[in-house]
Parts: structure tokens; sequence; C-alpha cells
């Protein structure tokens, strides 16, 4: 029980990192910047940068631990400060999306530094802007599409910029996740 606890403290940063984007974004995405972009498009590319330093610092097995426990604590918290709909799209979406970032990331994780995150993060916010923006505003007045459109556009352009940041924790990456 003890090596557990151990664990989970040690992965406190990158839970918390993700805690907190999640229910930033969950927040913000129901604030229209125009027609076609939302506030939450620029928050949320951020949990895919959580992850991946979490995975290159801790493999995939802790990434997916900080995916599943950060969507427990982001959902509970995002039925609190989000309406119903946008806090359980956001959940689907974020697991769904979370896990396909995590294994695309390992099937690129050998090639450039840059590769990985990159492509994991455009593939899997294909995956979850689909996801979300159906369960959240189907049916309702949002025209979801475009606005699905517009907020994948800022997800890509987020995974382009988040690389320098990514970049600057790689030397670091003992602070993100401490060695066991």
């Amino acid at each position: 029980m003890l090596r557990s606890t151990a664990s989970w403290v040690r992965l406190w940063r990158p839970l918390a990192a993700m805690t907190a984007v999640i229910v930033a974004s969950n927040f913000l995405v129901q604030f229209p910047i125009n027609d076609w972009l939302t506030w939450g498009a620029f928050t949320y590319p951020v949990a895919f940068l959580a992850t991946d330093l979490t995975n290159r610092a801790a493999g995939p097995v802790d990434a997916r631990r900080v995916a599943w426990a950060g969507f427990g604590l982001a959902v509970v918290l995002s039925l609190v400060l989000a309406p119903r709909r946008i806090a359980l799209a956001s959940g689907a979406a974020f697991i769904v999306s979370q896990i396909l970032d995590i294994a695309v990331f390992n099937r690129w994780r050998q090639q450039s530094w840059w590769k990985a995150p990159f492509i994991g993060s455009v593939v899997a916010s294909v995956v979850d802007t689909l996801l979300f923006f159906f369960l959240a505003f189907a049916g309702t007045e949002f025209d979801w599409l475009m606005l699905g459109a517009g907020d994948l556009s800022a997800k890509w352009l987020m995974a382009a910029v988040l690389l320098a940041p990514y970049r600057a924790m790689l030397p670091r990456l003992d602070r993100w996740v401490p060695a066991r």
C-alpha cells in the first residue's frame, strides 16, 4: 500500500495540472470568442502537454493513471462549475482522446523529440473535438460544426506552440515526475 501511495504522490504535478486544465476548459468553452471559436480551445491543449510530459518522464502506464485520475476529478469538479451536458461530454471526449494521445505518443516516442507530442496531440485533438462538440452542443442553438472547426484549428496551433514548453521541460522531467 505504501508503494502505491508513494507512486501517486510523485504524480501530483501532472494530476493537478490535468485537473486544473480540464476544469478551466470546461468553464471557458461556454464563452465564444466569435462564431467559430471559444476560449476553451486555448486552454484544453495543455492537457495533452501534461500527458506527454508524464508519458516521457514516467511511461505510458503512469500517463494512463494520470489521465484516468484526471478524468475522475475533472468530471466531478466540472459538474459543479459547468452545465451537466458539457461536463459529461468533456469527460467522454477527454478520456478517449487522452488514451489515444498516449498510444500515438508511444508509437512515435523514438523519433525526433517533437514528433511524438505533436503527432499525438494533432490526432487526439480530432477525436476530442468531434466527440466533445457533438455530445455537448448537437441539438442546441450553437453551430457546433463551426465551433468545432475553429476549436480544432486552435488546438492544432496550440499543439505547435506547446512544443516550446515541452522541449524546455525535457531536461527537467525529474521535476515533473520524480524518479521512483
